[in-house]
């Protein structure tokens, strides 16, 4: 009897923490935004929070209304880029919006 309950609490307690862990797995995953992932694509030409370190042009300092602008000219051809071009006809309209308006956040908080 000493046992079992011992052995109870045991696996009652591990029970309990996998799950906490499973939880808190879960919590981080929904923190990062469809946004940020697309952004991620974007550091690897323009830098990391799009503040490029060679000759690819920064886009850290364009608004959001801009840059959805931008990327919109992009997918529609109005603008012409070998690679702009190809990322930008992948990504619906409110994809393109969302990491706008996320380039548009980082560059109010200073990143």
């Amino acid at each position: 009897m000493f046992f079992s309950s011992k052995l109870s609490k045991a696996v009652f307690s591990g029970l309990a923490g996998t799950l906490a862990l499973a939880g808190a797995t879960t919590i981080q995953a929904q923190e990062i935004s469809r946004a940020q992932v697309i952004a991620t694509t974007c550091y690897t030409c323009h830098g990391t929070y799009g503040v490029s370190p060679g000759s690819i042009p920064s886009i850290n300092d364009i608004s959001a209304e801009r840059m959805e602008s931008i990327l919109q000219g992009y997918r529609s051809g109005q603008r012409v880029s070998t690679v702009m071009g190809r990322h930008a006809s992948g990504y619906t309209d409110e994809e393109v919006k969302e990491v706008a308006q996320y380039f548009g956040n980082v560059q109010k908080r200073g990143k």
